[in-house]
């Protein structure tokens, strides 16, 4: 630590009281004991335990006016670690941790020190943008240089195990195989790409076949971002990799093929869904990640609001019938019924779930891996969990008539019943269970409470701004409806919709918040929030459902009972500072 002037100490002093690490009594027995013991107070308060460097970092830089980044959980790529030699981020204690706009990222120990910061650039050959990091923190970046070289030979700290391997006192001739390929360069380059993967959040990655190589992409909050490029040559030995660890057949290139297996990252387990199709240039691989851990989530927290969150919590409180959630793949029907299953579980009843996967581990929740191979299907499956008792059914996916009309024929005898089916709105639910040859009756009398949801990326707040005329418009053509129309109206309003201080719709121009780029999410946006529209099916719906309606005709049956579209709801949650209007627009169509 350098030595820092009386006026400085004085200050960073004052900002560990005011931050609440220490009462000023207990810094003043502190300074008396570091003078005992012949040390710098601050250097004794480390050495002590009473704060961490982390701490000690941030408050220095809140005093010099610096900005300040914590390094403890930054995984920075190989092509940005290559911009500056270990050597010299060892001497400078510094090292590059991203790009923001045109800038390159650096932390440093000492990011005042004006002629390092000059040298550094003249060195990489472009501006950077100096953030202040502990010492700890810049170390545990520095020993990524060795970690996330995967043409350097990397030692990762993953622990792959093949999901039912088979465990035998003697090794046999295919454990020796198995070892061979474990201590191979292609295996270290797996374990290197599944390590990012895993700690930058990623919900999928696509190793994509090329001409002349193979590019790994990474899916993080719901957008695609390449992450890196292969030579051809590693093409066949690690997607031979990938079959192995998922019991494939390693000799089958012609059709696709489908398995798991299971990683162990910081003693977490991660399942991964395998996916590998043949394409013109070989074979593409897709690995979906699925945390095995226990998921608290609730409703609220996902982004449920108003009257929305009402309406599915009046439903959860029914004894029986349906609650189904639409939406495309990756959209969180699954985390929803999740948090629902939540929200009602007590030792009262008995939780019955039909998964494919099962993607989280619920406490006191009994659920089944389908398993099509043997004849475990959602319609199998749900004849036999109707035999033990079940207060509540969860089945992962309608997928047929079949498993329709059981479902169905729970929620008439009693159960309460969650699932999911692949349509573009709420509004296209039921529809779709009258094109499985599901009276139209039986839907009315069932159905309680349909969900459509898409996921946006939750922005990182920035800078507000007034909405340009192009965004006044389109706030106004679609929540101009809904918004108050005068000041007395904003409570209740509010109040009925979850969002506090709405602004009018008379408006000329509405209050937005801008992405703010950090150098852990250079998008300016982390993490991903709900976005849902939810009706109830009433008497009016219900008599609208037996005259087999389209989607349309069902679409303004809810809004007219005053359902909040996806977009509305995205549109809200923007002028609410959560997320961007241009980030809505993305995921959510104009007729949502």
């Amino acid at each position: 630590m350098s030595i820092l002037s009386p006026e400085t100490q004085v200050k960073v002093e004052e900002t560990l009281v005011s931050d609440g690490l220490l009462t000023q009594p207990e810094l003043e027995q502190l300074k008396d004991k570091a003078a005992r013991a012949k040390q710098p107070i601050l250097a004794y308060l480390i050495d002590s335990g009473r704060i961490t460097d982390e701490q000690l970092a941030k408050a220095l830089a809140e005093v010099n006016s610096l900005p300040y980044v914590n390094l403890s959980s930054i995984h920075v790529n190989e092509k940005t670690l290559s911009l500056l030699p270990k050597d010299i981020g060892q001497q400078y204690m510094a090292v590059p941790i991203g790009e923001m706009q045109n800038y390159l990222v650096v932390a440093m120990l000492d990011a005042d020190n004006l002629q390092a910061v000059d040298f550094l650039s003249s060195k990489i050959g472009r501006p950077i943008k100096a953030y202040a990091a502990s010492e700890s923190g810049i170390r545990r970046v520095l020993e990524q240089y060795g970690k996330l070289g995967l043409q350097h030979g990397l030692t990762s700290m993953l622990e792959i195990e093949p999901t039912g391997a088979a465990k035998t006192e003697k090794p046999t001739s295919a454990d020796k195989v198995q070892t061979i390929v474990q201590d191979s360069p292609i295996s270290r380059a797996l374990n290197a790409i599944m390590e990012y993967a895993v700690n930058n959040n990623a919900s999928d990655v696509h190793v994509e076949s090329l001409e002349h190589e193979l590019k790994i992409r990474c899916r993080v909050d719901g957008v695609m971002r390449e992450i890196m490029r292969l030579p051809k040559n590693t093409e066949a030995p690690l997607v031979s990799r990938i079959k192995i660890l998922s019991n494939l057949k390693i000799d089958e290139h012609r059709i696709p093929q489908d398995g798991q297996f299971t990683i162990k990252v910081a003693g977490k387990e991660i399942d991964l869904r395998i996916a590998i199709s043949p394409v013109v240039w070989g074979e593409q691989v897709v690995l979906r990640l699925l945390d095995k851990s226990d998921t608290a989530l609730q409703l609220d927290e996902m982004g449920y609001n108003g009257r929305a969150l009402r309406m599915v919590k009046k439903a959860l409180a029914q004894p029986h019938g349906m609650i189904l959630t639409s939406g495309p793949t990756g959209s969180g029907k699954t985390t929803s019924m999740y948090a629902m299953i939540q929200t009602i579980k007590n030792d009262t009843i008995n939780i019955v779930t039909l998964e494919d996967p099962v993607e989280y581990k619920i406490e006191g929740v009994n659920q089944i891996q389908i398993n099509p191979d043997i004849g475990l299907t959602f319609a199998s499956g749900l004849r036999s969990v109707l035999r033990q008792d079940p207060d509540v059914v969860m089945v992962g996916e309608i997928r047929d008539k079949e498993a329709a009309n059981l479902a169905v024929q729970a929620a008439l005898t009693g159960h309460l019943v969650f699932s999911t089916l692949h349509t573009n709105s709420a509004a296209g639910i039921l529809p779709r269970l009258l094109d499985m040859a599901i009276e139209p009756f039986l839907i009315a009398s069932t159905v309680r409470t349909v969900i459509g949801q898409r996921l946006v990326r939750k922005v990182i707040p920035g800078d507000a701004y007034q909405s340009s005329p192009a965004e006044t418009l389109a706030i106004k053509n679609t929540i101009g409806t809904i918004l108050p129309k005068s000041p007395a109206e904003v409570a209740k309003i509010g109040a009925d919709l979850g969002y506090q201080n709405l602004p009018l719709a008379t408006q000329n121009a509405y209050t937005l918040v801008k992405p703010k780029p950090t150098p852990d999410s250079p998008t300016g946006y982390k993490g991903r929030m709900g976005l849902y529209e939810v009706f109830e099916v009433t008497e009016a719906m219900q008599e609208v459902i037996v005259k087999r309606p389209t989607t349309t005709m069902i679409h303004k049956v809810a809004q007219s009972q005053g359902m909040i579209t996806m977009k509305q709801d995205g549109y809200l949650k923007a002028l609410a500072g959560l997320t961007t209007v241009m980030e809505v627009n993305r995921v959510a169509s104009a007729d949502s």
